[in-house]
Parts: structure tokens; sequence; C-alpha cells
């Protein structure tokens, strides 16, 4: 049978509505599994998570700057706190019952933070803008990453570094003790995390599934959909 893949949705909009990504779905399909879409709020989040083979975290807003020792910034948007608290509740049901776990963009951040790591409020306050991670006018932008020789992340992808497709401007500002970096864009913003005790759960920055046709990015659904399968 084809793995049940919980994919969690953005948080309800105005008009009442959860939100995702068809491509997300996409991919996943693609790669073998069976998505079933997973809202943040009005859940048991052990309950449903106990019938899923794997869970993806999916992109959206940014996750509240109480959570992490944050401070408030201009360029917030989207906060959500009914998703954050689901989502961190299952990122440590992921790590408890192993559960393989796939996070992307927002995905990455809220797995950081649930395991007491913090973030960057806005890069380009820290960083400057050299490498572009989000053009204005809501467009992605396309820079390089540079893998973690020998971690899971690159064993997957299968090359030293690669172009991403990036939509975001918070980051990773310290990593969770129990997170290996695994991946790095070129002016030192983290962009990829993998736990080395768990089966399955790894975290990129990048949005693999903007490039749903390009094999390479799609090895990381092939590879997620393995684990759950197993």
């Amino acid at each position: 049978m084809r793995p049940l893949i919980g994919i969690s949705t953005r948080a309800l909009d105005k008009d009442g509505r959860y939100a995702l990504a068809a491509r997300y779905v996409t991919c996943i399909t693609k790669a073998g599994g069976d998505p079933v879409l997973l809202p943040p709020e009005g859940i048991e989040v052990a309950s449903l998570l106990a019938r899923m083979d794997g869970l993806v975290l999916s992109g959206g807003g940014d996750i509240s700057s109480d959570l992490y020792g944050g401070l408030p910034h201009h360029e917030t948007y989207g906060v959500d706190i009914n998703r954050d608290r689901t989502e961190i509740l299952a990122v440590k049901y992921a790590i408890e019952y192993k559960l393989p776990l796939l996070g992307i963009c927002r995905g990455i951040q809220i797995m950081n933070v649930a395991l007491g790591g913090t973030l960057i409020e806005h890069i380009p306050d820290l960083m400057g803008e050299d490498v572009r991670h989000r053009l204005p006018d809501d467009k992605e932008s396309f820079h390089s990453v540079k893998l973690t020789p020998h971690s899971l992340t690159a064993q997957i992808f299968g090359v030293a570094d690669m172009d991403v497709l990036s939509f975001h401007h918070q980051a990773i500002r310290e990593t969770a003790a129990s997170l290996k970096e695994t991946a790095v864009a070129p002016d030192g913003i983290i962009e990829a995390v993998e736990r080395t005790d768990h089966p399955f759960f790894i975290g990129v920055q990048w949005h693999p599934e903007l490039s749903d046709s390009d094999p390479i990015q799609q090895k990381l659904f092939s590879a997620f959909i393995e684990a759950a399968a197993r």
C-alpha cells in the first residue's frame, strides 16, 4: 500500500479557507505517497499522526517571535499561534514515535523552534542582500547551496552543491542542539538540517516543490516516501 502522508496547511484565512499549494500534493503523489491535508487547528495531533506514515510541514507565514525569544519586526507577516503550537506538537510527536518528517521553508523553522533553536527575524538586517532569498513582488529567488559531505541530505541529492528556489525572509539563527546543519547558502544562511538519531528528520529552507519537474529536487520526496513506506 502507498504510505499515507499528512501535509500541514496554512492557517485559516480571512475568507474562512485553509490553503495549500498544489505542488506539495503533486510531489508527494509522484513519489508514491497518498496525501492527506491537515489543518492547523481543531485537531487532535497525536490521534491524527498515529494514522500517518509520514508528515510534511509546509511553508507559510512567520512563527511568533514569542516562541523563540525573538523581537517583533515590521516585516513579520501571517503569524498564527494555533498553527505554531499545533506544528510544534507535531514535531515532538515525530521525534517520539520516529515518524518520518520533512519540513519545507517555514517547516524547517518550526522544527528548529520546537527543539529550542532561534530564528533571524529578517535576513537583510543581518546578512544584507548579496544573496537574495526572496525577491520583491512575491517572486522566488534562485541561489546556490552547499551540502555537508556524508550527511543524509547530501546522500539523497547526490551532489556537493546545487541551485535552489527560495522564498523566505526569516531563517535559522541558532540551530537547536539536536539538529545537524547539512546545507548552507553563500551568505551563511542555514539551508538544511537533519537529526542523526531518526529514520528521516530533514528540514530544508528552500522550496523543492517549486521545482517539481527537476529530478534532483524530486529525490528528496522520493527518499522521504521510501522512509515512510518502511
